[in-house]
């Protein structure tokens, strides 16, 4: 007898087309692997079909399983599971440490999907939660987003570059040469003997209604654009195809600002639309965190997915890909300890940034987390800089399992206040 009472389905998922394998609780193929397209109807009848009639054949219920692809599988999950299959999601981990159980190398569609339906019948096997549809909806938008960002990013760079050879300097005068005042500024006058040639009051009336920081600040700022503009007849190029390209650059900089606010928008609407969802309270309480803003708490939510899969911290810090990994073999340990990023290489993103947050100061010299800080500063004394912040990774980890495990909002708390509380909850407990 066996421990398994249903017919595995094991599915590697392509593109465009799948390949099948049907196994029965002792591994044996009941079909040869088959082939099916994504782009015709009568093939994925043809395999609901073939499915059904081997549950038949054996009174058995077929239990379908599909390694996660990023988008490719879900079409495919959500067509099976409505023509009444259990169907399940596992991570390529999983199946990836049942690719060398044989003592041949085979590596194809066949034997993949071959593999996959044998890793179903693994003891406690786990299988990836699938989101709600608002999940879905938020991370498609969050990753359009970062996709954009990413491009803007590299027209600015290259508008930087461009600059660097006709305009030295520039980039001094201006914090962000991707800003509403530096691109208008660039738009208007084009080339440096254009702003030297330009009335000074025109110049500083233009820099002074973009920045909104009054005249004393354009004054500043002319000063320095003028400097700048005299340094690049004596030193730098005048190249008329480089200004051509200044003037695409910042064409195609301006319609990705324009989309990245479009999808910005798009993800507020729906936050606010399911304001009473109780992830989208979840988003507003991982935003209550000291660093984190909007759009990084929504991105970590999305990432995250359902909460209610993660039972301890060192859950969530492997699934961030936070973990360590360990290089072992008989008595060899390696001493050279690194983060396995096998995990959601966005959220790692979000957290990198959120860690540099914290631990810094506002305008004011205010910290933003100093509790952070302080612990960042005192790390730094024994490890690098970049271990440091890994460590402050790690302890924002914890704070969004404790808040989200909590359902409540962050509060900054010290040492001396958690003992506190630790011996209040013992005290009301013996009372």
């Amino acid at each position: 007898m066996y421990p398994f009472d249903f017919i595995s389905v094991g599915i590697d998922v392509g593109a465009d087309f799948s390949w099948i394998s049907i196994l029965t609780p002792d591994h044996k193929t009941v079909v040869k692997p088959f082939k099916i397209s994504h782009n015709d109807i009568k093939s994925l009848e043809k395999a609901v079909s073939t499915i059904k009639k081997v549950e038949e054949l054996y009174s058995l219920e077929a239990h379908t399983f599909l390694e996660s692809t990023g988008i490719y599988h879900l079409p495919l999950f959500y067509y099976l599971k409505e023509s009444g299959f259990e169907v399940f999601i596992l991570n390529p981990l999983i199946t990836d440490s049942n690719k060398n159980s044989g003592i041949r190398k085979v590596k194809n569609d066949k034997s993949d999907a071959i593999r996959i339906a044998k890793t179903a019948y693994t003891e406690n096997l786990k299988v990836s939660l699938v989101p709600s549809d608002l999940v879905l909806n938020l991370r498609t938008l969050v990753r359009e987003y970062y996709y954009l960002v990413d491009h803007k990013t590299s027209y600015v760079n290259k508008l930087h570059k461009e600059l660097r050879v006709c305009f030295p300097g520039y980039s001094k005068v201006f914090y962000d040469i991707a800003g509403k005042t530096s691109l208008a500024i660039l738009k208007i006058y084009k080339t440096p003997q254009n702003i030297m040639n330009a009335p000074k009051d025109e110049i500083i009336s233009l820099i002074a209604n973009t920045s909104r920081r009054g005249t004393q600040y354009a004054n500043e700022k002319y000063e320095l654009l003028l400097k700048s503009a005299c340094l690049s007849k004596s030193f730098g190029k005048y190249l008329s195809s480089a200004f051509e390209i200044i003037e695409l650059n910042i064409d195609i900089i301006e319609i990705y600002k324009q989309k990245i606010e479009c999808v910005l928008s798009s993800i507020k609407q729906y936050t606010v639309k399911h304001q009473n969802d109780t992830f989208i309270k979840q988003i507003h309480i991982v935003e209550s965190i000291n660093g984190v803003g909007f759009i990084s708490a929504v991105t970590l939510m999305c990432e995250i997915g359902d909460f209610s899969a993660f039972k301890r911290p060192k859950q969530l810090y492997a699934y961030f890909g936070l973990d360590p990994s360990v290089k072992q073999s008989g008595k060899f340990i390696g001493t050279r300890v690194s983060m396995s990023k096998r995990g959601s290489r966005l959220a790692r993103r979000v957290l990198f940034t959120v860690a540099k947050s914290s631990i810094s100061s506002s305008s004011k010299g205010k910290a933003v987390n100093p509790i952070l800080k302080e612990y960042y500063e005192k790390k730094k004394l024994s490890k690098p800089k970049m271990v440091a912040l890994g460590a402050i990774m790690h302890k924002i980890t914890n704070i969004i399992f404790a808040v989200l495990r909590d359902n409540k909002p962050f509060v900054i708390k010290t040492l001396d206040d958690h003992h506190n509380d630790y011996k209040n909850s013992k005290l009301s407990l013996v009372a």
